[in-house]
C-alpha cells in the first residue's frame, strides 16, 4: 500500500479520559474511523480495553508508554499494513519494526505534545502532535532546524515497542480475541537489535559535578527561602535513591510527611510507593534529617514529621495537594542548568558536559554510585533502591572487573 502523505491521527486519550470517552467529544477521531475498513473500530475497541487494563493495574508511566506504542502499531496497521491483526504473521511484524527504524517524516515531530486540544465544545486533533518523537540535545540552538530524517530509535526504545506489542497481543489472547503471537516470534530476528557487549556507562554526576549541584541549591536556598524546596527535592532523590515519580503525588497516593518514621533503635525510614505498586522503606540517614528540618521549618511544621501527619512531603506553590512528576523535574533542570553555567565558567566546557546531558534520574544513579564506591553492602543498598534482586544492583552500579580492565589499559604506549 502507498505511503500516506497525510499525518495520522491520535486515537487514545489519557487515562481518565478514556474510561468514559464519547465519540461525540471526539469528532476527529470518530470520522477517522468511519473512514476506514469496518474492522478497524473493532481494533481500536481492543487497544481501548487493553489500555483500560493497563490503566487500572500498571503505573501512569507504563500507560503511557503503552498508549504510545499500540497507537503507533495501530496506526501502521489501518493506514499501511491495510490487514487486520489475525492475518499478521511475524514477516509481518518484521515490516513494523523497520517501519519504527524509519518512520515517515510526517509521522516525526521534536517535542512532547498533548495529542487532543478541547475547542468548541469537543477534543480535536492537535496538529503539533505525531506518534514519533526525535530527541533532541537540551540546548539545541535557536538558528538549528531539526533534521527529522535523522530520527533513529535507541536500542532501549525498540526493546519498548516489542515489549508494548507483545503485551497487546497477549492480551488480546488471553481475551480469546486472537490466537497467536506473531510479535514474541518476532523479536529475535529482528535485524535491528544489536547484540550488546558494551561497558555500560551508569548515568551519573560525577563527585566534582554533584558538589556544584548542591552548592547551587544550597546557595539558591541561603539568599532565597523560596528555593528551599529545591535544595530539600535534589538532597532527597540523591540521598534516598527517589525516583521522581516516589516523590510526586499520584492518583493512587501521595507522599506526606508521616511516610517519614522512626522505629524503636531511633532510626529513620521513608516509605514509598514505588514501580510495579510495591511498597518499601528506605534508610534514611543521619546526614539527611538535618536537611529534612531544615526544609520543615520553612514550611511552619515541627523540626521532626509524627504519626499521622498528613501534609505533603513537597508541597504545590500554588492550590493545595503534592507536586507532579512534571513540575519536580523542571526544578531539578533548573538546579542543574545553573550548575551547568557555575562550573563551564569555573572548570570548561569538557568538565561540565555531563551537567548538560543530566536528567533528574541521574540524582538516583549518583547517590547509589557513591554507595557502592563507599562500600556499601549491596543486599542493603539494593533494598533501598528496591530492585527486585542484588543482581540487578550489581549489572548496573558494580563494575569492578571493567575499572581494572580500564585501569591496566591506560599504559599502552603508541610507539
Amino acid at each position: 500500500m502507498a505511503i500516506p502523505q497525510t499525518k495520522p491521527i491520535a486515537l487514545y486519550p489519557a487515562f481518565s479520559e478514556l474510561k468514559s470517552l464519547d465519540f461525540s467529544e471526539y469528532k476527529d477521531l470518530k470520522q477517522f474511523l468511519e473512514s476506514g475498513e469496518s474492522w478497524w473500530q473493532n481494533h481500536w475497541v481492543w487497544g481501548r480495553e487493553f489500555l483500560s487494563y493497563v490503566g487500572r493495574n500498571k503505573s501512569a508511566h507504563t500507560f503511557t508508554r503503552f498508549r504510545n506504542e499500540t497507537e503507533r502499531f495501530l496506526l501502521w496497521v489501518f493506514l499501511f499494513k491495510a490487514k487486520p491483526m489475525e492475518q499478521l504473521r511475524k514477516a509481518d511484524i518484521l515490516e513494523y519494526a523497520d517501519f519504527c527504524w524509519q518512520p515517515p517524516v510526517a509521522w516525526i515531530c521534536t517535542a512532547n505534545h498533548e495529542k487532543f486540544v478541547f475547542r468548541n465544545g469537543h477534543f480535536t486533533q492537535n496538529p503539533l502532535w505525531a506518534p514519533f518523537k526525535l530527541q533532541l540535545p537540551k540546548k539545541t540552538l535557536e538558528e538549528q532546524l531539526p533534521d527529522k530524517k535523522k530520527y533513529k530509535p535507541s536500542q532501549q526504545t525498540l526493546m519498548a515497542t516489542f515489549t508494548a506489542i507483545i503485551a497487546f497481543y497477549k492480551y488480546l489472547m488471553n481475551e480469546e480475541y486472537l490466537y497467536g503471537n506473531p510479535a514474541q516470534i518476532a523479536k529475535p530476528d529482528c535485524r535491528h537489535f544489536i547484540k550488546d557487549a558494551q561497558v555500560k556507562e551508569v548515568r551519573r554526576l560525577s563527585e566534582s559535578q554533584w558538589q556544584y549541584v548542591f552548592n547551587v541549591s544550597l546557595d539558591l536556598a541561603n539568599q532565597d527561602r523560596i528555593y528551599e524546596r529545591s535544595l530539600f527535592v535534589i538532597t532527597a532523590m540523591k540521598t534516598l535513591f527517589l525516583r521522581v515519580s516516589e516523590l510526586s503525588e499520584r492518583p493512587n497516593w501521595t507522599p506526606v510527611m508521616s511516610h517519614f518514621w522512626q522505629d524503636s533503635d531511633g532510626n529513620w525510614w521513608l516509605k514509598i510507593f514505588g514501580k510495579g505498586r510495591k511498597l518499601r522503606d528506605i534508610t534514611v540517614p543521619n546526614s539527611f534529617i538535618d536537611y529534612l528540618k531544615r526544609y520543615r521549618q520553612f514550611r511552619g511544621l515541627g523540626p521532626l514529621p509524627s504519626l499521622g501527619e498528613n501534609h505533603p512531603i513537597v508541597e504545590k506553590i500554588r492550590g493545595q495537594g503534592g507536586m507532579t512528576s512534571r513540575q519536580l523535574i523542571r526544578i531539578v533542570q533548573q538546579v542543574f542548568d545553573m550548575a551547568y553555567d557555575k562550573m563551564k565558567q569555573s572548570e570548561g566546557e569538557d568538565n561540565a558536559r555531563k551537567l548538560k546531558e543530566a536528567s533528574s534520574h541521574w540524582l538516583r544513579h549518583t547517590g547509589a554510585s557513591m554507595e557502592v564506591e563507599r562500600g556499601r553492602a549491596l543486599k542493603d543498598l539494593s533494598e533501598d533502591l528496591g530492585h527486585s534482586s542484588m543482581a540487578t544492583t550489581d549489572t548496573v552500579y558494580v563494575q569492578t572487573e571493567n575499572r581494572v580492565r580500564a585501569e591496566s589499559g591506560k599504559n599502552r604506549k603508541v610507539n
